[in-house]
């Protein structure tokens, strides 16, 4: 008679923690070895959280913001400036990116006028000589069933430019391999490396920490401390930055073609009005040992996933010192279209309810854009409907809200240009087609919405501008004292 099996011997967990069979005396201690190391880190890590946790309830309650709609750089920038620039050597490689993508979308749209010309057609998702799909999605696509649109004449030099900088498909590939943490690399791996065309923008969780990837390279315990550009390896011949600048002669000459221009025109393209623009100082950010500066940095783009939390101290307010200088900042920006109708909001908004403030970044230049993720949804029209279901959320009737219209500059220069707001968003009607005229409007747009769907609440609005980090430093100190108002108030200190 067979004996009787434990329950025990089928354990999944009871199966992984098993030593391995016939494990020699050697490999044992390697790995017990390993096992203390892992409950090693695991001590540590908890004693670092009860160590944070104890301190937390020591020092004053931290301000809680929830930032919706851009990137963190400049409020890091403002105020963690050490911690801001450590990151140079991690955004080098993300700029590069940006180069080497505004690039190929140029080569794309030069392979679509030619095809014209020969009269054959590229489908959407075909690959093109440079290696991607069309980026122009930025833009309002054509109308079906209009005629075919004229593209001025290219040259053999323009065909001859564009094989000349077909070796960018290598740099992307390899910059996408750096940035990209494991787990997401395997994936795009074999999706895309293996068979271009690479997606218009890669995605990267906020979790994965891709910033200390770079960082982590050749440091010693001497060496913490050091700004990251000194960790760089100039001398690597497989620095991607070596082919840029191989390359940069005739990247310069193709932004600058004449024809090029007119092919970027009839497409609305126009990248110097994106995040990731750095067309316009090619020369410098292709030399060999370019270090982007503060400004590259908040110009730079990078799409994440995910919800990033980030700490750093705000200097006290014009009220005094009575409220916690420690800042959290948590960016959901990467969340903003998940769902065209917004239902992912419901999904994150109970984590969040305990906000101090909410700051939402409206870019208000964007009017004549649709988004990426969906073409047929004007993102001027989306950051009015996402406004409207944050405001109108019961879980968030407490929490301050601080609305940013962003990149007035940006704006002013496409109203000044001839481009029309009222030809994009019907209810401006005829409205001038001035900046003040058209801020005023789009203002009182926002406030309509807050006052139709939230009552008497109170309206706190500020218009910023791309990179204007002294202006928007001024407003973050009106926004602190802001809550402090509001905590007084509930306190019933003030009326």
């Amino acid at each position: 008679m067979a004996p009787i099996r434990s329950k025990t011997d089928d354990d999944p967990l009871t199966r992984a923690i098993a030593p391995p069979p016939n494990e020699a005396p050697a490999e044992r201690g390697l790995r017990i070895a390993a096992e203390q190391e892992a409950k090693r880190v695991s001590d540590a890590i908890d004693d670092e959280l009860n160590r944070q946790r104890i301190a937390e309830k020591k020092n004053p309650k931290p301000i809680k913001i929830l930032l919706l709609g851009q990137s963190e750089s400049d409020f890091q920038l403002m105020h963690s400036p050490k911690a801001f620039r450590a990151e140079k050597a991690s955004w080098r490689a993300v700029i590069q990116l940006n180069v080497v993508q505004s690039i190929h979308a140029i080569l794309d749209l030069i392979s679509k006028a030619h095809a014209a010309a020969n009269g054959t057609s590229l489908p959407s998702s075909a690959s093109t000589s440079s290696g991607r799909a069309s980026t122009s999605s930025s833009v309002p696509p054509s109308p079906t069933g209009t005629t075919p649109r004229e593209y001025p004449p290219l040259t053999p030099e323009h065909l001859k430019l564009k094989m000349r900088l077909a070796p960018l498909i290598q740099v992307e590939a390899a910059l996408i391999r750096k940035l990209l943490p494991p787990d997401q690399l395997e994936d795009f791996t074999r999706t895309y490396l293996t068979s271009p065309p690479f997606p218009q923008e890669i995605s990267i969780n906020s979790s994965a920490g891709w910033k200390t990837t770079f960082n982590r390279l050749m440091r010693n315990g001497g060496r913490e401390s050091c700004d990251s550009v000194d960790l760089i390896n100039w001398s690597d011949p497989d620095d991607p930055g070596v082919i840029l600048h191989a390359c940069s002669e005739d990247m310069i000459k193709l932004w600058a073609d004449p024809t090029v221009r007119k092919l970027m025109d009839i497409e609305k393209m126009r990248p110097e009005e994106m995040a990731g623009f750095f067309l316009d100082a090619l020369a410098r950010v292709s030399s060999p040992k370019y270090i982007p500066t503060d400004d590259d940095i908040l110009r730079a783009r990078l799409k994440t996933l995910g919800v990033s939390e980030h700490r750093f101290q705000v200097k006290v307010g014009h009220l005094g010192t009575a409220m916690s200088s420690d800042w959290r900042v948590f960016d959901v920006g990467g969340q903003r279209s998940l769902d065209k109708r917004h239902r992912s909001l419901a999904a994150w908004v109970p984590y969040f309810d305990d906000m101090n403030a909410i700051i939402f970044l409206a870019p208000i230049s964007c009017f004549d854009q649709v988004l990426q993720e969906d073409p047929t949804v004007n993102r001027l029209a989306d950051s009015f409907l996402l406004w409207k279901n944050i405001v109108s959320n019961p879980l968030l009737k407490k929490t301050d809200l601080v609305l940013f219209l962003n990149k007035c500059d940006i704006l002013r220069a496409k109203l000044k240009s001839g481009i029309r707001l009222g030809d994009y968003i019907t209810s401006y009607g005829d409205r001038p087609n001035d900046f003040e005229s058209a801020s005023t409007y789009l203002k009182k747009k926002f406030a309509g919405l807050m006052r139709e769907h939230a009552g008497d609440r109170p309206f706190y609005c500020h218009f910023t501008s791309v990179t204007d980090t002294q202006s928007t430093s001024l407003i973050l100190q009106n926004v602190q004292d802001v809550i402090v108002r509001d905590n007084l108030k509930k306190s019933a200190l003030v009326g």
